[in-house]
């Protein structure tokens, strides 16, 4: 029982190494913070992701056809782009018996795949051939349920209207149902994708660790030492982030555009005040984009480094480990002075004798 229990004793983390694992796995909830801010800036031209949201505008059309009918839905033009799904039903309201819809860029499931990628690439004790692996299986599990999530849309439509056929709030299900999956479906998926990837490579402490030595000669890590000059980046960083944030919403302009862009996404406007104001609002976007780079930049060179294994194979000393020895090494010296200056004190009283 004695020998269970020191066991027990040796296996439990201290309140220091808790902190400082604390502190590790800290860089997380920072990069997912930059990696919001830079999609933040990504989306907010119209169709920033144009490639992606036609492809997925294709799918979507071709499965629901497939499923439900060729009569069920239409693939049509939205500002410029195919990316416009109309539902076709009878019960749905409206003098043509459907709804509009479209995929705009923050629907495309870019924004799930970075969240997921950045979880994955920011977890330590996984060699970077695993990181990598994992966050390609992901990145396509998240493509699929986007299109998943799309195809819902018309049946969920279909069952809401047909106990209220032809009313506005027949729709209301399909809304809610986007509500939450955009919201908080995705977000709580994402986790446990995460988490159950991290369950099944952490299952082998032995085979992380032998694939981390004999793999991985870099690794990006959380500044160790810090000087002055990294101090200085992340002020840059924050600078220029406020930059852009005033950019956009100090701007009278620029505030002024995004209120007409909203009115005319509103009311499916596309007048020639529509398209002046989203090129106003898409010029202020790119100064603002601009300088929220720049920062971004900067702020990963202050705050991230690149370490690399010695000639023989190993990581890098902490910095705490080498001021211990520092501390250590004028004590030694001391200790070694002594004597030398007891013995000339001793000849010289000799001599004077």
């Amino acid at each position: 029982m004695a020998a269970s229990a020191s066991t027990k004793h040796k296996d439990d983390m201290s309140w220091s190494e808790v902190g400082q694992l604390g502190l590790q796995y800290g860089k997380i909830p920072l990069a997912l913070l930059a990696v919001e801010a830079l999609y933040w800036f990504i989306t907010q031209p119209s169709d920033t992701l144009a490639f992606i949201q036609v492809t997925e505008a294709y799918i979507w059309n071709e499965v629901t056809q497939l499923m439900f009918g060729e009569s069920a839905s239409t693939l049509s033009e939205h500002s410029g782009w195919m990316t416009r799904i109309d539902f076709y039903h009878e019960s749905f309201p409206g003098q043509f018996d459907s709804v509009g819809l479209y995929v705009s860029d923050e629907c495309a499931g870019i924004h799930e795949m970075i969240f997921v990628s950045t979880l994955v690439l920011m977890t330590d004790g996984v060699s970077q051939r695993q990181r990598f692996k994992a966050v390609g299986v992901m990145c396509a599990l998240v493509y699929v349920l986007n299109i998943v999530r799309l195809v819902a849309f018309y049946p969920i439509a279909v069952d809401g209207c047909i106990d209220n056929q032809n009313q506005a709030d027949c729709l209301n299900n399909m809304w809610e149902f986007h509500n939450f999956v955009y919201k908080w479906g995705f977000l709580i998926v994402l986790l446990l994708m995460w988490l159950v990837w991290f369950r099944y490579i952490g299952a082998s402490t032995r085979t992380l660790k032998a694939s981390q030595e004999k793999k991985e000669q870099w690794r990006i890590i959380f500044r160790r030492r810090w000087s002055r000059l990294h101090y200085g980046l992340l002020v840059t960083m924050i600078t220029f982030f406020l930059i852009s944030w005033l950019w956009i919403n100090a701007n009278t302009e620029a505030t002024n555009a995004k209120e007409v862009i909203d009115y005319c996404k509103f009311s499916d406007l596309t007048t020639g005040t529509c398209i002046e104001a989203q090129a106003n609002w898409d010029n202020a976007i790119q100064g603002a984009w601009s300088f929220a780079v720049l920062g971004l930049v900067l702020g990963t060179a202050g705050m991230y480094e690149i370490e690399r294994k010695d000639a023989s194979g190993d990581w890098p000393e902490r910095p705490t480990k080498t001021t211990k020895e520092e501390m250590i090494q004028p004590e030694e010296k001391k200790s070694k002075e002594k004597p030398k200056g007891s013995w000339r004190n001793r000849t010289g009283s000799s001599e004077e004798e």
